[in-house]
Parts: C-alpha cells; sequence; structure tokens
C-alpha cells in the first residue's frame, strides 16, 4: 500500500503537544462521552477512547472517575461541540475545535484572539475542504509487527494508511471510518495509546521564522482557552 498523505507528523505532535491545560480538556472529552452515551465503557466506545487518551496523558484514575460521574450530576454542564475558522497572520489558515457550555462566550473569545493578532473569523465551512479530516490512532510497536500484514487486515476496516515512528505505530483513515477501525483494533486485542479525530491540511504552508512567531501568538492565545479542544493549521 503507497504512502497516500505526506502528515508531517513530528511537527504536528509539537503543535498538539503544546495544547495547555491537558487534564479539563481530557475530562471534559470524558464527560461529554459518558453523558451521551452512558457511564459504562464496556457499552459505550466513545467512553473508553476518551478514557484510554486520558491514561495515555497519566490522568490520575481519581480525575476519570470525577468526569465519568459528573455527567450525571445535577449540576452537570451540557457541552456542545462547536468549531471556527480563520485566517491568522500572513494568511495562515486555522480550525479550531471547541467543546462549550456557553457558546456565545466561546465565539467572542474566539474573535477576539484573532482580532488581537491581525486575523479575522470566517464564515463556518470556509475552511472545510482545506483540512483532510483523519481518524487517527497510536499503538505500541509490536515486537514481530508486519506492516504488510496489518495494512491487509485493517483495510477493510478503513485503513489507509500506516506509519512507524520509533516505537509507535500511527493508523490512520477517513473519519467516518473511525467505529470500524477502533472494532477492528479491539478485536486485535490491541491496546490503543491514543485515538482521535485530526485535520490535516490538504496544502501545508512554509513561513518564515519572524512570521511563525507571531502566528504562535495566536495559537497560544486559542490553546490557553478552556473551552477550545484542539486547533489545527496549515502551517509546514
Amino acid at each position: 500500500m503507497g504512502r497516500a498523505f505526506e502528515y508531517r507528523r513530528a511537527a504536528k505532535e509539537k503543535r498538539w503537544g503544546k495544547m495547555s491545560r491537558l487534564f479539563p480538556r481530557l475530562a471534559k472529552a470524558i464527560t461529554m462521552a459518558a453523558k451521551e452515551g452512558g457511564e459504562d465503557p464496556d457499552t459505550n466506545s466513545a467512553l473508553r477512547t476518551a478514557i484510554a487518551n486520558a491514561k495515555a496523558q497519566n490522568m490520575p484514575k481519581d480525575n476519570i472517575d470525577r468526569a465519568i460521574k459528573r455527567a450525571s450530576g445535577n449540576d452537570a454542564a451540557t457541552y456542545v461541540e462547536v468549531n471556527y475558522e480563520g485566517k491568522g497572520p500572513h494568511g495562515v489558515l486555522v480550525f479550531v475545535e471547541c467543546a462549550t457550555d456557553n457558546t456565545t462566550r466561546t465565539v467572542a473569545n474566539v474573535k477576539s484572539y484573532f482580532n488581537k493578532t491581525g486575523g479575522q473569523i470566517v464564515p463556518t465551512g470556509s475552511l472545510e475542504f482545506m483540512f483532510d479530516r483523519k481518524a487517527v490512532f497510536e499503538i505500541a510497536k509490536p515486537e514481530d509487527f508486519d506492516a504488510e500484514e496489518w495494512e491487509l487486515e485493517l483495510i477493510d476496516a478503513g485503513l489507509e494508511d500506516i506509519e512507524v515512528h520509533d516505537e509507535s505505530v500511527y493508523i490512520y483513515g477517513d473519519y467516518t471510518d473511525f467505529g470500524t477501525l477502533s472494532s477492528a483494533l479491539e478485536e486485535r486485542g490491541v491496546e490503543v495509546k491514543n485515538a482521535s479525530l485530526k485535520r490535516y491540511p490538504t496544502t501545508d504552508v512554509e513561513f518564515d521564522e519572524e512570521q511563525t512567531a507571531e502566528i504562535e501568538k495566536l495559537l497560544d492565545k486559542l490553546d490557553d482557552d478552556d473551552d477550545v479542544q484542539a486547533v489545527f493549521t496549515n502551517m509546514a
């Protein structure tokens, strides 16, 4: 199977790894999954994934349990997922995924971050075609790992690409195949270290050091907002 996609994973992971306040974001994902599909991870695949992601980031078990229980509490916030798209400094494209209990607050904050850094929000859907949305699974590399064998076994589940980096294997598919790929990995008895939906730019753009520094100011403001779950750009 040929490499159909060039993800430049290392550079992207650096940006994802800078997301601040990681535990609150992970807890919110757990609460949302539990509220929507029930508090039993055995019957709620979304909750299983959220818990696995939290454990991969060394989130304490007590935090995970509290996040699950919060879904049924009387004061449980009702979160909605909302996306914002914008152009930042030097024309960089920015896709912002949020989960919020107050969309008025969130959109006002996101707009202000763009405005203060010389950017602007664009109408929803304007950048959708500029990014490919992918299901991404990270697993520990098995001792007897054979990429061709895995490709043959997972292609019917939606596999598009496999990448090996050090001791980790990254499995990619279209976002619509997240569930089937997740189930296929479970059936193989594979422990997933991290699973998520990510957006990859259809075309990467190079920025010089000075431009990158100005773009980072916007990204840092977004990263520091509790309502922001993920930020994606077309930076190379």
